[in-house]
């Protein structure tokens, strides 16, 4: 299917545009952790279903379900709770779920039910057959309450539509106490104000996976509010003088920990309830500004519209001849995937709040929160540099803004709403900002810029830091996990001395670029693998390569992270025993059985996502089938490569081999799908692969256009014969990114055959 078919396929389809191929249902079932509901690109707003309430502890334990619910939703539930307004898409940690809301009829109940009996409760039941989800758009019916639910939303405002089919008493719940991070105690504070009988403001504190996060609100019904009333599940013994009213009936203010409110409107059939919910991180009135400046009206099918067009927009930076259709819906909803985040944290006047609490003004950016950086900084942001770039010196400037609000003075580890989770290992900001600078893509003060990387490399106390640059790793005895933390420090020390060297700071050139080196430290050639170290310099004793329980290593193992030295492939593979050992190690890698011991801990790893003991699911794994470039087979990387896009990414609701952890894993996607990878950000080269794409045409900020081609691509001719750039034969392993930026044409011509030579 050429250029020419694909326009064609597209009328064929109501001429939606490249809207029509995303599936957000794809990886909203088990590990994927995805959420089906409406968002623009990159929208502060995720209005979306929720499928459960999820206890953090049963009796005193932690339940697990948690993790099950990152995003809200899970496929094989048959119930939902109603719709919030704040989610993550992949992530492997959940918050959010901010302001839920649920259309009933019939009496008023103010509890959730369970999904067991979810007549006792709000709650509903509904069925996938009637269920719709769009890029922008999502639909279901709730059979117990017989009313049709839709959902839009622009950047900062979500627009709901209950479409009631008879005459009823209707309610709209607003819960303040629901969360997704832990429902029975998330919630610290929240106020609820009726301005009038169709504008409701108010806020809600939470002390979450975020320790401390305000969120306000601002909601609009299209038609007068009948009567309401609040319910406060904490009675305080002293209520001064507010014990006087009667606060739970057509009161026009709650305030308490938890506080569920119910709206209540007569309705004829056919009738529609609009909303109108406008968020703010700074105040009501703030989200009043957003709503009136983003959704002035009521028009819910123009808002859609909206919406979606500019979801065409961005899709449309890439073009491609795919193949089958469930080829184009992979493709195209792993584009939309990685354009949910990280997302928009301001308001339409610039306002946000900052990691010190108080309320900043964004000067010449916009501000971004959610930085899922242990995931994002290997391929996500790379695919910003081509495809968003603007966007990315945004997020850079907004990683910036977090460094000078830090009293820690560091970048951003995982920041996520005015607050620093501390999610994970190493400074990954580092390798983001410097993949920017090395790419010409810098709009930001570079000086400041390196500063902020070299004292977040010098916080001593944070993660075995200091024990790292004294001794040149971390010992396991004084912080767990410690190889993959020197590993990891080794790269992203790497990265800051590419940023010294391009500002011609050669002594901070050759102090990181010796640090950049600390990753032979921690290699045994006894064993021939990276192994933890005590503080003593000996080896820890119990020493299994396969073991993913901690012992020096997170979300991996030996194996796996021997194989992390990005930034140094060709001395980790001399340090290996040269291509002659290195080769069947890695061959190995793919085509090993795993015993049923070492997937005991689910949270650390799981089947899902595994090829062998190659951890797909897993990002320290990501670069891993590149580093064939790197030895006297590369042809080897070429089949493995289609065989991950096949076994790990597939349309349905299961699709996705893992959580698509805020887009890292559907950029892996689409890098593998054009042919090239960048194994180490922080360097301007991309490693060539296996296109599975026919064609593609990359839309450049700077008006030029990249185009592979991939002459007799197919399902068996897999192995790339020769590469062509411009019609001139490439005889390396990769190409740059100055030969993406000026144009051109990338040719692969492939065949069944490996080019052995």
């Amino acid at each position: 299917m050429g250029a020419q078919a694909l326009v064609g396929h597209a009328q064929d389809k109501q001429d939606k545009g490249l809207v029509k191929y995303v599936d957000p249902m794809i990886g909203t079932a088990r590990m994927g952790h995805t959420y089906p509901g409406a968002t623009a690109p990159f929208g502060m707003v995720q209005l979306s279903p929720d499928t459960d309430t999820i206890p953090y502890a049963v009796d005193g334990k932690y339940t697990g379900d948690v993790y099950k619910y990152c995003a809200g939703y899970q496929y094989e539930d048959k119930t939902i709770v109603g719709f919030s307004h704040t989610h993550f898409s992949g992530t492997g940690h959940s918050d959010l779920g901010d302001f839920l809301i649920m259309p009933t009829t019939g009496e008023l109940q103010l509890n959730p039910g369970t999904a067991e009996n979810p007549e006792s409760g709000y709650r509903s039941k509904f069925s996938h057959d009637n269920e719709t989800a769009e890029a922008g758009y999502y639909k279901v019916k709730l059979d117990d309450h017989n009313i049709t639910a839709e959902l839009t939303a622009t950047t900062r405002v979500g627009m709901h539509q209950y479409t009631f089919p008879e005459a009823a008493a209707a309610h709209i719940i607003l819960d303040m106490m629901y969360g997704i991070y832990n429902y029975d105690e998330k919630t610290t504070w929240a106020f609820i104000r009726l301005e009038n009988d169709t504008l409701i403001t108010g806020y809600k504190s939470t002390n979450g996976w975020a320790r401390t996060r305000t969120e306000y609100f601002a909601m609009s019904f299209s038609k007068p509010v009948k009567t309401y009333g609040f319910k406060m599940y904490e009675k305080h013994p002293y209520r001064g003088f507010w014990g006087r009213f009667d606060q739970e009936n057509n009161f026009p203010e709650a305030a308490n920990e938890k506080i569920r409110a119910h709206f209540d409107f007569d309705v004829a059939a056919g009738d529609k309830i609009k909303i109108k919910f406008a968020l703010s991180p700074v105040s009501t009135a703030n989200a009043i500004e957003n709503m009136k400046a983003e959704v002035p009206g009521w028009d819910f099918e123009a808002v859609k519209a909206q919406t979606q067009a500019e979801w065409n927009k961005q899709l449309g930076k890439v073009t491609v001849d795919a193949g089958t259709e469930d080829d184009y819906k992979n493709f195209y909803t792993a584009m939309y995937h990685a354009f949910l985040g990280p997302t928009v944290y301001q308001d339409v006047n610039g306002e946000y709040k900052g990691l010190d609490q108080n309320v900043h003004q964004a000067e010449g950016f916009t501000n971004y929160t959610s930085f899922s950086l242990w995931d994002t900084y290997r391929a996500l942001h790379p695919l910003f540099n081509i495809l968003q770039p603007a966007r990315n010196q945004d997020m850079i400037k907004s990683m910036l803004a977090h460094y000078d609000q830090s009293v820690h003075n560091m970048l951003p580890v995982w920041s996520h709403y005015a607050n620093e989770n501390w999610c994970m290992i190493g400074y990954h900001s580092v390798p983001v900002i410097a993949d920017a600078v090395i790419k010409g893509n810098a709009d930001f003060d570079v000086e400041r810029a390196l500063e902020a990387c070299i004292n977040t490399a010098n916080t001593r106390y944070f993660d075995g830091i200091g024990e790292y640059i004294d001794r040149g790793f971390v010992p396991e005895d004084v912080s767990r996990a410690s190889v993959s933390k020197t590993l990891e420090y080794a790269y992203d020390d790497w990265c800051i001395a590419q940023i010294a060297k391009k500002l011609g700071k050669e002594e901070v050139y050759k102090e990181f670029m010796k640090r950049s080196e600390s990753y032979k430290n921690v290699y045994d050639p006894k064993t021939g693998f990276m192994r933890p170290k005590l503080a003593n310099g000996e080896w820890i004793k119990e020493f299994d390569p396969l073991d993913t329980h901690w012992k020096g290593f997170i979300e991996g193992n030996a194996w796996n992270y021997s194989l992390y030295v990005p930034h140094d492939p060709e001395s980790m593979i001399e340090m290996m025993g040269g291509d002659q050992k290195f080769v069947p190690h890695l061959d190995s890698l793919f085509s090993m059985e795993l015993p049923d011991k070492y997937f005991e801990h689910t949270e650390d790893i799981s089947r899902d996502g595994i090829i062998g003991n190659y951890v797909h699911g897993n990002e320290p794994s990501h670069h891993v089938v590149y580093l064939y470039d790197w030895t006297d087979q590369p042809w080897k990387a070429q089949d493995k490569i289609r065989m991950i896009l096949k076994a790990m990414y597939k349309t349905g609701a299961n699709g996705l081999g893992g959580n698509d952890d805020f887009g890292q894993m559907s950029a892996w996607y689409l890098f593998s799908s054009l042919g090239f990878y960048p194994v180490a950000p922080g360097s301007n080269q991309y490693m060539l692969g296996s296109p599975a794409v026919n064609s593609a045409t990359i839309r450049l900020q700077n008006g030029k256009e990249f185009k592979i081609e991939a002459k007799k691509q197919s399902d068996k001719n897999v192995f790339v014969k020769k590469v062509e750039l411009n019609g001139k034969e490439v005889d390396k392993t990769y190409i740059t990114h100055e030969d993406i930026e000026k144009g051109g044409t990338l040719t692969f011509h492939m065949s069944n055959k490996p080019n052995r030579k």
